[in-house]
């Protein structure tokens, strides 16, 4: 019997371990049918195959699609009518091929497939295309040739992953000008890229690099998985994006959708070849009925070997450094969480579960070491599935990181249901501590999710509409003041109990207000919501800059001390005070969230020593009230009745979060 880590780390899981055993071996037994004596990467190389390639003698054009009794290529080059000049050669498997010579086809010309089956006919852009635009009058989507004869050249090495403890910085290129437009590569390259790097944040994530038909999709009704978004600019254009961001030390990763694609036929690979079950589940499986989506069928072949390859393209020919799976729980689920409480161990192991989905995530996170060791790969699960993020060889998925989804659930749940005299200590430092200890997680107070039309983000929900009117430095409000403290400590006491790293939505650090809402009928097409007022913080006569001030200060003093390198230590959760103490890292944080009561000489058992301050959020320059002496060296005293530990005693302004290092006292010989 196999003494697996996963089962020996949690032994509540041992009534599962045939299963267990189970899923890792159909691990293993699929990569040796699809890779044999070769490697995962070697076999997810289609893309190196299919679509459009330059060849000795001209052009290659190649696809898949084994239903299709013709296949005709039009464009701009033959003024979009089907010929036999144009016409495919159909191969073994499905695989259908056309070669030109050099002057038939250039470089940026406009194409699209004519596909013919039994009893219909489409036009369809190819699956493994990569680029994609869409016409400015008519709207309609087209391929597009993309193979500069000047192919991009990296300036820049990739950075070091194996180490990194990442602080992330989630983005999304169309929404991050303050312009009511769409945004692109080179402006985020030249404008925000600066502000994430000063900002301390080491690593990048982009949203929405896949295309997608629906720019209110957010980037989720994926189209064209191997094409990167052309509302953004050129595939070069994003390529130096990444080059620049590599060149600051920066790791940048991606949100990859795999978990779903686009209902849409023409622009999508909904029927590509006629057949509803080329690429997706059929029945009643083939819709993800909550999401108006269609849901892969990973037990083909055809379909694991598509996005194996569309992860090594994105790894190899963009350099991304890793991706966020999104939309994980629905993979993971045949009911894709949505019927499920996840109350009991059961509901990971009673037969519910995609086994070919669990198959396949296995393998795309084995293949992704394999190709650059280190590489970043975090899960986006909610329903808290045991080993997502512990390796294959232990007994789980591979993910070297989970998000932690349940803490911004419950700051909201927080913030919105109880007053702040009845914040439950014990439970928030039990909620942003308790994880599973053989598996690594991001924190976060907020990502997009919680700004989405409808939602709001902390900021907003702790101040509303007082925003609009005493946000100026000169305005005065206690609503304001209330949220600015409250902002600054919810992402303090959040980013350094995350697990083993932190996340943050683009200009949430500085407190932006309001929500999310991309351009839509509903809304009369307006980018009012999709956008980042980075003037916010440049006028000095607002507060926003406190809060960017502060969240900076923050990062750093993460990144300083390697915060993620140990556990928490528990010292003090007092709901009567309202108080929070814990250790971390040779560092000590001090919580006092009560709304009015301050306290002098407040007493913490702690080890011996000196302790000096390192940040307060009260200080003047976040936009506090300065009641907190920073400078001031604080000494340990011997407390008889605390036994090895001495106590602490620190003035505690009322909503103020500090940060003390401690300093040994050398002894007298």
């Amino acid at each position: 019997m196999k003494d697996l880590d996963l089962i020996k780390n949690d032994p509540w899981l041992e009534p599962y371990r045939a299963t267990i055993e189970q899923r890792q071996g159909n691990a293993i037994a699929r990569e040796k049918a699809l890779a044999g004596k070769g490697t995962l990467q070697s076999f997810a190389s289609g893309h190196l195959f299919f679509g459009f390639h330059r060849v000795p003698d001209g052009w290659v054009m190649r696809e898949w699609a084994p239903n299709a009794t013709a296949i005709f290529l039009i464009g701009t080059f033959n003024n979009w009518q089907v010929s036999d000049d144009y016409r495919f050669e159909k191969f073994e498997h499905g695989n259908w091929e056309i070669r030109f010579s050099y002057g038939a086809i250039s470089h940026g010309d406009r194409y699209k497939l004519l596909v013919r089956w039994e009893g219909g006919q489409g036009e369809r852009i190819p699956a493994w295309c990569n680029r994609v635009v869409q016409d400015p009058e008519t709207k309609v989507f087209d391929a597009q040739v993309w193979i500069p004869d000047q192919p991009y050249k990296w300036k820049h090495p990739l950075p070091e992953l194996v180490n990194l403890q990442p602080l992330i910085y989630e983005a999304h290129i169309g929404m991050a000008t303050e312009e009511h437009r769409v945004g692109t590569y080179s402006e985020f390259r030249e404008k925000i890229l600066p502000h994430i790097v000063r900002g301390g944040y080491n690593t990048l994530q982009i949203m929405a690099i896949q295309e997608h038909p629906y720019y209110g999709s957010f980037g989720y009704h994926v189209s064209n998985f191997f094409a990167p978004s052309s509302r953004f600019g050129t595939p070069d254009e994003l390529k130096e994006l990444i080059d620049a961001a590599h060149g600051h030390g920066l790791a940048v990763i991606m949100d990859i959708v795999h978990s779903h694609a686009v209902k849409n036929e023409i622009e999508g690979i909904g029927r590509f070849d006629g057949d509803p079950g080329q690429f997706f589940h059929g029945g009643n499986r083939r819709e993800h009925t909550a999401w108006d989506s269609l849901c892969f069928d990973y037990g083909k072949n055809e379909v694991t070997h598509f996005l194996l390859s569309n992860v090594n393209y994105w790894l190899t020919e963009f350099r991304f450094d890793g991706f966020r799976f999104d939309g994980v729980t629905s993979m993971l689920y045949y009911d894709h969480g949505l019927e499920r409480d996840f109350t009991s161990y059961d509901f990971y192991f009673d037969g519910g579960q995609d086994e070919d989905a669990i198959t396949y995530l296995s393998l795309a996170n084995k293949m992704m070491q394999e190709i650059r060791p280190g590489a970043i790969s975090i899960a986006e699960d909610m329903s808290g599935y045991p080993g997502l993020a512990v390796p294959v060889e232990k007994g789980g998925v591979g993910f070297n990181y989970r998000l932690a989804m349940g803490t911004p659930d419950y700051w909201i749940r927080t913030i919105k249901e109880r007053p702040d005299e009845q914040w439950n200590m014990p439970e928030i430092f039990h909620e942003l501590t308790s994880k599973r200890t053989d598996e690594k997680t991001v924190g976060y107070a907020e990502s997009h999710d919680q700004a989405l039309v409808g939602d709001k983000t902390i900021i907003f929900r702790l101040i509303d509409k007082e925003m609009y009117w005493h946000m100026n430095k000169n305005s005065q409000s206690l609503l304001v003041d209330r949220g600015m403290a409250l902002h600054k400590m919810i992402r303090l006491i959040t980013a350094v109990t995350a697990g083993n790293g932190y996340l943050t939505f683009m200009s949430n650090e500085f407190g932006h207000p309001e929500w999310i809402d991309f351009p839509r009928e509903g809304n009369n097409w307006s980018y009012q919501y999709a956008r980042r007022q980075w003037s916010l913080i440049e006028n000095r006569e607002l507060r926003y800059h406190f809060l960017s001030d502060f969240d900076r200060n923050m990062i750093h003093l993460i990144r300083e001390f390697g915060i993620y390198s140990t556990h928490c230590n528990h010292v003090k959760s007092d709901q009567g005070d309202l108080v929070i103490a814990f250790e971390r890292q040779g560092l000590l944080f001090v919580f006092n969230f009560h709304p009015t009561q301050s306290y002098t000489d407040y007493g913490l058992a702690v080890d011996a020593g000196k302790y000096k301050t390192l940040l307060c959020t009260d200080q003047l320059e976040f936009g506090g009230f300065g009641r907190y002496d920073v400078q001031i060296i604080h000494r340990s005293m011997v407390e008889r009745s605390f036994g090895w530990k001495h106590n602490l005693k620190l003035y505690l302004p009322s909503r103020t979060g500090i940060v003390l290092q401690r300093q040994e006292i050398p002894r007298v010989r």
